[in-house]
């Protein structure tokens, strides 16, 4: 009779402790992303006051110095983003309204991006919801951005919107690219907090690893979910959302499984993180 209780309190346990040990690698992987700019602005500073500079050295370093708290300052507005949505901030929905007219205004906002990393972008599919456009914006400019970044150049970035099943009031939001598979053990913590899949890129360092997990959190506070996929050198990420419910949604990845794979080679708005 006691048995199930037992069985009880030791799962408790295990989801404290398992807390715990997320909240203490949260607190390093905080502390390190912070150090890093710190460390820098305060070299700068040093050298400029070490000896007498000429002006133009001056205003050279006050520039690098602003650029490192700007980078603290995204940082920080990004991590106040994600406090509210984990305690449980849901989105200002508007009147339905046309999904792909939002991400056409995303794909317009990156032509620059695009066009630097030499591949394409188009939006499929269309759904009506009511959302709040701001923050739909800001998710897919979020995958756009990585989408972009990481796509074999020459190739295609697509934005595929549907309903999520027939008969729902679900709407999927998915950016589809060409490139380097992400591997099937790293893609349920694509949006964990400061977890970058290839911490080797160059390009790693210019990003605090916390774009997907905005996208996580404005996919919750629609009611939804997060997707990903990545075979044959195709991935797939987007969410899920309600398209007027308020239920908490559920927050594990999953897999898309129905999604056919392209043959083609793909604050209001705000850059990515």
């Amino acid at each position: 009779e006691l048995q199930p209780w037992i069985v009880q309190f030791n799962s408790l346990m295990d989801r404290l402790q398992a807390a715990i040990e997320q909240l203490d690698a949260f607190n390093a992987d905080v502390a390190h992303e912070m150090r890093t700019p710190i460390a820098a602005l305060m070299g700068h500073i040093e050298v400029a006051l070490s000896r007498e500079r000429p002006a133009g050295e001056l205003r050279e370093t006050m520039a690098m110095s602003l650029e490192e708290l700007q980078q603290l300052s995204s940082l920080v507005d990004d991590m106040l983003f994600l406090s509210h949505a984990d305690r449980g901030a849901r989105a200002r929905r508007g009147a339905p309204r046309s999904l792909r007219a939002l991400a056409e205004k995303v794909v317009e906002y990156h032509e620059l991006t695009f066009e630097d990393a030499a591949v394409s972008a188009s939006v499929t599919g269309d759904a009506q919801a009511a959302v709040d456009d701001a923050l739909i914006q800001r998710a897919l400019s979020n995958l756009l951005s990585n989408a972009a970044r990481y796509a074999d150049k020459g190739s295609a970035v697509v934005v595929r919107i549907e309903p999520a099943h027939a008969g729902s009031d679900t709407a999927r939001l998915v950016v589809e690219n060409r490139g380097t598979t992400i591997e099937a053990q790293q893609l349920p913590r694509l949006f964990d907090r400061f977890f970058r899949a290839d911490r080797a890129r160059s390009a790693c360092q210019q990003h605090h690893g916390l774009g997907l997990a905005i996208v996580a959190a404005v996919a919750r506070m629609h009611g939804g979910r997060t997707l990903a996929e990545s075979a044959g050198g195709v991935t797939r990420i987007g969410f899920e959302l309600c398209c007027e419910c308020t239920a908490p949604p559920p927050r594990r990845p999953e897999a898309l499984a129905e999604l056919p794979v392209a043959t083609a080679p793909e604050r209001s708005m705000q850059p990515a993180a």
